[in-house]
């Protein structure tokens, strides 16, 4: 790869352990170092493609319309429907599940149990359409899993929805483990894609990032990534 190789908008989600803004010092709240594990596969698998990544990390609503606008040319999340139209799938990472999880000693089994609960849930996500689709299961919006486990800490929610390396993830930030929740209840199981926008395509060949891909999946380079931000590999 040299200076002279095309450009690549890449944005990175804006959710522990997969886009992780360290902020430089306390007064340069727009000065950040970047990285994360999908912020760096998706740099990696870039590079490997002849490609040089420009990375950002957005919230996912961000994300959408600049897919939608041909702004952003890749991404590493789930599928949405109201991207169909937009994106085209290149390969999908492992699934990830997505819980429900309380303080120690709490558990929910059904979601039957979680009528009348309230949930801290982040903004611009969906992780489950049966409790999307109950209005007696409450949710609050939250930027952040880190804030999302605050307001668990603090009980002003019962419970917070999200995939279970994000929610860990935040606890460490915190300086919590584990060791802080209860059983977790699996509400579903989602696949993160490598997607590139349509408007895209006449500019990056989706067989080669395929291909680099898989040549990246081989190596174990996605089990090292989350051993490096987490600790472990599954």
């Amino acid at each position: 790869m040299t200076t002279s190789s095309p450009i690549i908008e890449i944005r990175t989600i804006e959710i522990l352990p997969y886009g992780i803004k360290t902020k430089i010092s306390p007064s340069a709240s727009s000065e950040y170092i970047p990285s994360g594990i999908y912020y760096d596969m998706a740099n990696l698998l870039a590079e490997e493609s002849g490609y040089l990544p420009h990375n950002e990390i957005y919230p996912y609503a961000r994300i959408m319309l600049e897919l939608k606008s041909g702004q952003t040319d890749m991404t590493i999340m789930y599928k949405y429907k109201e991207l169909e139209d937009y994106v085209t799938y290149i390969a999908p990472l492992p699934s990830l599940k997505n819980v429900v999880i309380g303080l120690h000693g709490t558990s929910f089994s059904s979601f039957d149990n979680l009528k009348g609960k309230k949930l801290a849930y982040l903004r611009g996500a969906k992780f489950s359409d049966v409790i999307d689709n109950d209005p007696a299961i409450y949710r609050f919006e939250t930027f952040d899993f880190i804030q999302a486990v605050k307001m668990l800490m603090a009980g002003h929610v019962d419970a917070v929805i999200g995939p279970m390396d994000a929610i860990l993830s935040a606890a460490l930030q915190l300086n919590e483990d584990i060791n802080l929740f209860g059983e977790p209840f699996v509400v579903s199981q989602r696949t993160p894609w490598v997607q590139i926008s349509n408007k895209s395509l006449h500019k990056f060949s989706p067989q080669r990032l395929k291909s680099s891909y898989e040549k990246i999946i081989e190596r174990d380079e996605l089990s090292k990534l989350r051993r490096k931000y987490l600790g472990y590999s599954q």
